[in-house]
């Protein structure tokens, strides 16, 4: 490159060129025709070298270099033949223009840094792509730490690019930013929370990608889909995105819904307020009446199933009907209820079932009912609540019972003035 440099510089000088515009013409018709060699060394390396490696990998059996080779990683690395052949022809011009030399040098050398960091990404995304194809990624994800691992490599990236225009040897840099950890704490404050929350949350598998959780504070309530290293991204259930901070989901209440769905049920708890004034005892009117109803003797005398939550010294006799000289409406609808809990092809048989009586309030005495659908999906499960308590209200009047509920204008009778 020095021969070029010289002949373009004397085929200017014997044009009448003054000598110092006829150096900077050499110096810039030699770094052209450098750029311009080491473009087509590049382009004639990357058809022969893309086409090599292209059938190699197409005839392992691995993944790893399908991976490589599809997220473009080798074809970065052939950058570096050009910034190679750009730095070892850089010194040319030395005599004339002393600066000349170290000015291409750093041009090769911030090239060669934007390849080496291009290549670490380009690898960096290859590996959680494969990682994600094995079958605990879906517990385990990684994308955080890998959103770490790449602003660190754009970190020292920066610092070399930087030591190279300053001139400065880099870990001067590095030696120089302790003073400014303070700031880069507060810069960096959310990267740092976000990684250790996903250490967290990897570790003792909190929460991962696909699980129905909610927080109540920022209102979510959704099925998450992406955990990244400073944001997490909800999708709730009327479809829209909840974006809450990765560390938000270690420092505050989060309610994760996958045990009730890896459960196999999903429980239903909910309670409807008896009027007390119309708990009485049975007269034989009532009884006869009672015995009429579909299912209340089989209901009413049934033994309560023992499932797989309820302890053997838990265990009580059935409450029979004839055990009571005159028993009350309320005892008899408990017990019906009971019964039809114990039937229900929708209410889950080896998980809880459960009809109580609650502290009566101001507003009657609530019978809650506490059982588990089989079925999980939001329509199913909302049917099944619905054709529940459909049924209660349906019998309350057979029993005798009423529900409680405020009185309203309606309830009053008009008087004309």
């Amino acid at each position: 490159m020095s021969v070029l440099y010289d002949y373009i510089k004397e085929f200017l000088l014997s044009y009448g060129f003054i000598a110092r515009l006829a150096i900077y013409g050499a110096a810039l018709g030699s770094f052209l025709m450098l750029v311009v060699v080491a473009s087509i060394v590049f382009l004639i390396i990357r058809t022969v070298f893309v086409k090599i490696v292209g059938r190699i990998v197409r005839r392992t059996k691995g993944i790893w270099d399908d991976t490589l080779f599809a997220h473009r990683f080798f074809h970065v690395l052939i950058h570096i033949i050009p910034a190679i052949i750009i730095y070892s022809s850089s010194g040319y011009g030395g005599a004339d223009l002393i600066w000349l030399p170290a000015l291409i040098k750093g041009v090769a050398q911030i090239y060669l840094s934007a390849i080496v960091v291009t290549a670490f990404i380009r690898f960096l995304n290859a590996g959680q792509e494969i990682y994600n194809t094995y079958p605990y990624a879906k517990d385990r994800p990684i994308k955080g730490y890998i959103q770490l691992m790449k602003i660190l490599v754009y970190f020292f990236g920066a610092i070399f690019i930087v030591a190279v225009l300053v001139d400065k040897n880099p870990a001067s840099l590095f030696a120089g930013l302790g003073a400014m950890a303070a700031v880069l704490m507060f810069v960096f404050k959310d990267p740092i929370l976000g990684f250790v929350a996903s250490i967290q949350l990897a570790a003792n598998k909190m929460v991962k990608p696909g699980d129905w959780i909610t927080v109540p504070r920022f209102d979510v309530d959704g099925t998450v889909y992406d955990i990244s290293l400073t944001t997490v991204k909800v999708q709730n259930w009327d479809k829209t995105i909840t974006t809450i901070p990765t560390y938000s989901l270690v420092s505050e209440s989060v309610t994760n819904w996958i045990g009730m769905i890896e459960s196999g049920g999903r429980r239903i708890q909910r309670s409807v307020n008896i009027d007390i004034t119309s708990i009485r005892l049975c007269d034989q009117h009532l009884l006869d009446r009672l015995h009429k109803l579909p299912g209340f003797n089989e209901f009413v005398n049934s033994e309560p199933s023992s499932g797989a939550d309820i302890q053997d010294d838990m265990k009580v006799g059935a409450l029979k009907l004839t055990g009571f000289d005159t028993p009350t409406n309320l005892s008899l609808f408990k017990k019906y209820l009971e019964g039809y809990c114990q039937i229900h092809p929708g209410i889950h048989e080896n998980m809880t079932r459960m009809v109580r009586f609650l502290q009566s309030t101001e507003k009657g005495l609530p019978v809650e009912i506490i059982v588990f659908s089989k079925s999980q999906q939001a329509d199913l499960y909302e049917a099944l609540q619905s054709e529940i308590f459909d049924h209660i209200f349906a019998v309350l009047p057979v029993f005798g019972l009423r529900v409680f509920q405020n009185p309203s204008g309606s309830c009053f009778p008009s008087s004309d003035i």
